[in-house]
Order: structure tokens, then sequence, then C-alpha cells
């Protein structure tokens, strides 16, 4: 079982997809893993023959363990014993502090390689047998695959991995750790049910077990508190029935109103950067990079991907990337990648009618803003009554790290930036 991000340090075997007697090629997934993040197929590292199953479906697995058996060409029978000495070995070094390095002496580590460092290959075309490694072990790291190619190219020679041109099936496959093809949102498998009575038991899921921790982790730990504020969006209403039918042709994905409310809070952080961090007991982690996680629902669950380096994006370029994680998370595609790394959440509530929330933050993120439903109503402007679009927004916030006078002024920050749009406004 690799190490397939730094906060997880287990996961499921959901279901095999080889058994036993079965060839499988380098890259080619072998089984189904459940996460608490996402769930995603494990590739095979090597070509060769499966030989025996290690973990049966539905158990759980510690990283490092062996999970089966594979024969390669060359290898005897003794296939168990090397895997044990392998891990063995690999324990060995990284307790005695081996050198990086130092992949001379030690290769045990060779044959392992991350998802991030097969992906990388594949979209090189690089035959990973060519390439050094300098990693733990003789490990090869994505360094050593950015280097080889930097000296393929100047000397021209083109290398590219066997045993995924032969197969022409294998070209779509083009990382090393990718979901099944469009899978559908889970129905309900009803464990048994109770004659006589009108209840049934479901089974709780690898992702609602983790949902469900991590909602009780953040209420426990956190001491929340809660505000909220009303905003003027009739400019932007306005702004974007400009602006939509001309950017869906252009883009090719809507201009919904979350990307404006996200740009207004991205640019509120840079004046409070103090929302953009994490308790850390003894110390207050102040992020520099400003990761937005965006909740998005589906039938069975709520998860967060990350807008990696939103302040660095206009609202053309942060539409796009909702819509892109939006459609990734719906679908079922989300990798690991797109998880991690989320420094604070924004979650567009309004989109089912809400117009008041009290959100439970992102553990262990410092807060969690939610943009409710927009609504016509009466407004008092200069002693007279206008009928304008309001929203309202919440902010729930980790009272160990903020308190009112910031939230509220934070808050006050991103109702000027949204009431700050108008018929002027670029998208680019």
């Amino acid at each position: 079982m690799p190490q397939l991000a730094e906060s997880l340090v287990s996961a499921t075997i959901d279901k095999w997809l080889k058994q036993p007697g079965d060839e499988v090629e380098v890259y080619e997934p072998i089984c189904e893993i459940l996460t608490d993040k996402v769930n995603a197929e494990l590739p095979s590292t090597v070509a060769g023959k499966l030989v025996k199953i290690l973990v049966g479906n539905g158990e759980k697995v510690d990283v490092g363990t062996p999970v089966c058996i594979i024969e390669t060409a060359g290898s005897d029978e003794d296939v168990p014993q090397i895997v044990a000495d392998t891990i063995q070995q690999s324990s060995s070094n990284h307790a005695s502090g081996s050198p990086d390095g130092d992949s001379s002496a030690d290769r045990s580590m060779r044959n392992r390689l991350s998802p991030a460092v097969q992906q990388l290959a594949a979209e090189h075309g690089v035959d990973l047998t060519q390439v050094p490694g300098s990693g733990l072990g003789g490990r090869i790291t994505r360094k050593d695959i950015l280097a080889y190619v930097e000296s393929v190219k100047k000397s021209g020679v083109v290398s590219v991995p066997q045993s995924v041109n032969m197969d022409p099936k294998l070209a779509v496959r083009t990382s090393g750790l990718h979901l099944a093809e469009t899978p559908k949102i889970p129905k309900i498998e009803i464990e048994q049910t109770i004659p006589g009575r009108g209840e049934y038991f479901i089974d709780v899921t690898p992702m609602r077990n983790a949902i469900a921790r991590n909602m009780r982790q953040s209420v426990t730990e956190i001491p929340h508190a809660w505000t909220t504020i009303e905003v003027d969006v009739t400019n932007i209403v306005v702004l974007r029935n400009k602006l939509k039918d001309e950017f869906v042709k252009r883009e090719g994905v809507n201009l919904t109103y979350l990307a404006f409310l996200m740009k207004a809070v991205v640019n509120a952080i840079k004046d409070f950067p103090m929302m953009n961090s994490v308790w850390a007991v003894d110390k207050i982690i102040v992020k520099r990079d400003i990761n937005i996680s965006l909740a998005v629902g589906t039938e069975d669950s709520v998860l967060t991907p990350v807008i990696k380096n939103a302040d660095q994006k206009n609202i053309a370029g942060l539409a796009r990337e909702i819509d892109d994680l939006a459609r990734k998370t719906r679908e079922g595609k989300l990798t690991l990648n797109d998880m991690q790394g989320g420094t604070f959440t924004v979650n567009n509530t309004g989109s089912f009618g809400s117009i008041l929330s009290y959100p439970i933050i992102n553990y262990p993120q410092a807060a969690i803003l939610t943009f409710e439903s927009i609504v016509k109503r009466p407004v008092v402007i200069n002693d007279m009554i206008a009928v304008r679009s309001m929203a309202n927004i919440c902010l729930s916030l980790d009272h160990r790290i903020l308190d009112g006078v910031i939230c509220g002024r934070f808050l006050q920050r991103v109702k000027d930036n949204l009431e700050s749009y108008n018929s002027e406004t670029t998208l680019y």
C-alpha cells in the first residue's frame, strides 16, 4: 500500500480487479481502494503475474503493508521472502538514517513508485528502468524523472517505456492513480430489513465514516462561533446577466455568482491574513498560500476539493476552476491532489434556497464562509425604498484564533468587495 498522501496512513481494499493467475501490466489497476478523501484504483508498479492476494476485500491496511504478490520475469518461488526482506531492509535503512542519495548501496526501494512518479513518467514517456533513483533505497523521485527528461532532451535520445507502448489499450491511462470511468452516484445498499418494523439497516461507507469523524473532531476541538452580514448584490446580478451568455460561448462553462464571491473573499483574506490560519497548540500557523476549499455536495456525501493559489486567478479563472472541480466531484473523478492543501472554505448553500446557515468548520482551518440565496427585498436607500437583490454571507470561526473584531472587519471587507462590482468590472 503506497503513501498516497501525507495525511493518509491507511486505506481499505474495496474490490480486487485482478485475481491470482491473471497477467498485469505496469500502471494497470489491480484493485480499488477506499480512503478518507477519495476512492481510487491502485496501479501495479511492475509487469508480471498475480500470484497471491494478501489482503481481502473490505480489509483495512496501513501504508507499507504488502497487499499482493506479483511474479515478475526472472523471479523465483521464494517471492514472499523477497517481499519480507525488502520491507525489513527498507525499515532498517529508514531507522538508521541512510542518506537519500546513497542508492548504490541500497536499492531495496527501487521498485516502489509513488503515483505522482508514475503519472509524471507516463506524461513524458519515460522508461522507469532507465532512470537512476536518488531517493531512499534507490527510490525514483519526481526530481529524478525531470532530470532524466532534461538529459534526454539534450542528448536527443527518445525513451519510450515498452510495457506501456506495446498495448494500445494502456495508452489512455496517463496517471498512476486515477478513478474508474465516470462512476455513478452510489445507490443506497440495504444490509438487512427488520421483519414487522418500518426500518432497515444501511452500511456506513468509508466516505460517510470519514465525514462523521471529521465533523465530530471539528465540533469537539474547535470552539465555534458564527456571525452573518447582509450584502446588496444587485450590481453582480446585473453584471452576470450581461456577461454570462458570452462567457459560456467563450469558455464553455457557466459564469456563476460563486466566482464573484470567491474573488471578493480572496481579496479580503489578503487584507486579513489571520483568516488563513490553523491552530497549532502553542502557535498559530498563518498560511501564505490562499487555497480555497469548495464544498460540493452529492447525493450521499460532501467533499471539499481545493482551488490552489486562488489569489492568483481572476474571476474567469475561478469560474473555470469551480466548474471543473464541481464536475469532477459529481462524476467521482477527484484525485487526492484535488483534495489537499485547503486553507479556507467557501460553501454556496444558497444554491438550494438557504438564507441563513451555521456551517461547521472544515478542520483544521480557522473559518468557513457560506453564500446564501439571493432574494429580492425592499431596502431603504437614502430614505427611499428600493427593491434590491440581497444575500446573506455567514461566517463560522475558530474562537481560539479569531475574535469578533477581526471577523467583523473581514466580513465588512467581503461586503465592500461584493458591492464594488459594477458594469465596468472585467472578468479577465
